[in-house]
């Protein structure tokens, strides 16, 4: 089974688990889950980014390209958000952990897709350096 029919079908799980009620995990369950991982999110339509999780809440975030951005996570009102360096505001998921299978929506996008966990990777992030010239 190749990663797109195996999201194909988290996708239709997942979406059937959070309409049939699903409430997300908190902080706590999160923080067990993620810490010392990095974790590969992705949707039906392919990848679409890489978290690594830290100790003290710590992440960085990639988009897959090579550009990274350090950041927290915290919990607020039932969500996992997250503040980046540079990014104003912050982004809050709503996660679920369901057979071992993590995903998450949105809180700020309603309908948005939601993102799962489609792979687990044991090498460090490769990030590029700052970029500099005009």
């Amino acid at each position: 089974m190749n990663w797109h029919s195996a999201l194909a079908g988290l996708t239709l799980c997942g979406a059937m688990g959070a309409a049939a009620g699903q409430t997300p995990i908190g902080a706590d369950e999160f923080a067990a889950f993620v810490t010392g991982r990095t974790l590969i999110f992705g949707t039906a339509a392919g990848p679409y980014g890489m978290e690594e999780y830290s100790e003290g809440r710590r992440v960085r975030w990639s988009f897959l390209d090579g550009d990274c951005v350090e950041g927290v996570w915290y919990p607020q009102d039932g969500a996992i958000c997250f503040a980046y360096e540079g990014r104003p505001e912050p982004q809050c998921w709503h996660f679920y952990l369901q057979g071992g299978q993590l995903s998450a929506n949105t809180v700020e996008q309603t309908g948005a897709p939601p993102l799962y966990v489609i792979r687990e990777s044991d090498a460090p992030m490769q990030c590029l350096g700052p970029r500099i010239g005009v």
